[in-house]
């Protein structure tokens, strides 16, 4: 059983986004880092659907009081991938959590933690990626979903992006046309 620990110093600094990627035991080749994500929930979703296809292991700086729901996010918008949450990089009380996205946000769910925190989190693989669909097809899509199971116009829109991976509000435009 191997320890792998960060050098110390300011986590700050431009190399700590690399010595997270190296303690998280994920895919270390090629890598994004990505940053804070902003504190508006649209816009935290609208980043996060942004890169939902990106296959490069992805680095997120989070605030403590932000981490629940930047967790929560991240599994609704790419699902359960693997992630290792770097607690206190490069400090005494260093920790890496190597988890799930589902398993981390039940983990930091109660709010009462303190520190720097960085989240390496696994990208797409290349099976997900979601390939030729046009806005149309989405539509269509959509259109079935409230046509057969009484879906909502937003929901139906919801799942055919999911499935589509293009915008759901550009699928519920089109599909509000078609009612």
């Amino acid at each position: 059983n191997l320890s792998v620990k960060g050098a110390t110093g300011d986590p700050d600094m431009w190399w700590s986004d690399g010595a997270a990627v190296a303690v998280s035991g994920l895919p270390t080749g090629r890598f994004t880092f990505e940053g804070f994500l902003s504190t508006n929930k649209k816009s935290r979703r609208d980043h996060l659907e942004q890169v939902k296809n990106e296959t490069r292991t992805m680095i997120f700086y989070e605030a403590p009081h932000k981490l629940h729901a930047c967790l929560r996010d991240m599994y609704a918008a790419w699902g359960d991938r693997r992630i290792a949450v770097v607690h206190e990089l490069t400090k005494i009380h260093e920790e890496v959590i190597r988890t799930t996205l589902k398993a981390a946000a039940a983990r930091y769910s109660e709010g009462n933690i303190k520190g720097e925190f960085v989240l390496v989190i696994e990208g797409a693989k290349p099976e997900e990626l979601q390939e030729g669909y046009t806005l149309e097809q989405a539509v269509e899509i959509a259109a079935g979903l409230m046509r057969e199971q009484g879906m909502s116009a937003s929901e139906a829109a919801k799942t055919a992006s999911q499935q589509t991976g293009l915008k759901k509000g550009d699928i519920y435009k089109g599909a509000l046309a078609l009612k």
